[in-house]
């Protein structure tokens, strides 16, 4: 069974920075979307940004102009640059792959940002 693994969370002060990265434990085919979702306790998950097959980027406004998300096909990673944090940012981040044979969820990585 496929499975996403994810690293790069942990703490950082407002204003600072971290990147993630998900790669996955073996070739995946037919990725419809990449993408980095993220999770409050007692809130939905909500997509944070996402990079569909055609290359097109889109990003959740709370979010445009901070995050910068990418992927290396060859290697079937992804990564999240996580810059100018705030502590609203803080949440469990979920790497994501959308195929033609479902989903594929992260075990989820921890970000806190204090003030």
């Amino acid at each position: 069974q496929v499975q996403l693994l994810e690293s790069g969370g942990g703490w950082a002060q407002a204003g600072g920075s971290l990147r993630l990265s998900c790669v996955a434990s073996e070739r995946i085919f037919g990725i419809n979307r990449m993408g980095w979702f993220r999770q409050i306790p007692g809130n939905q998950r909500e997509l944070v940004g996402s990079i569909l097959r055609t290359g097109t980027i889109n990003y959740a406004d709370s979010v445009k102009g901070r995050f910068i998300i990418s992927r290396d096909n060859d290697k079937n990673t992804l990564d999240l640059q996580m810059n100018s944090l705030k502590p609203e940012d803080t949440a469990v981040y979920y790497c994501n792959y959308n195929t033609a044979r479902g989903n594929i969820w992260g075990q989820g990585t921890q970000v806190t940002v204090s003030s």
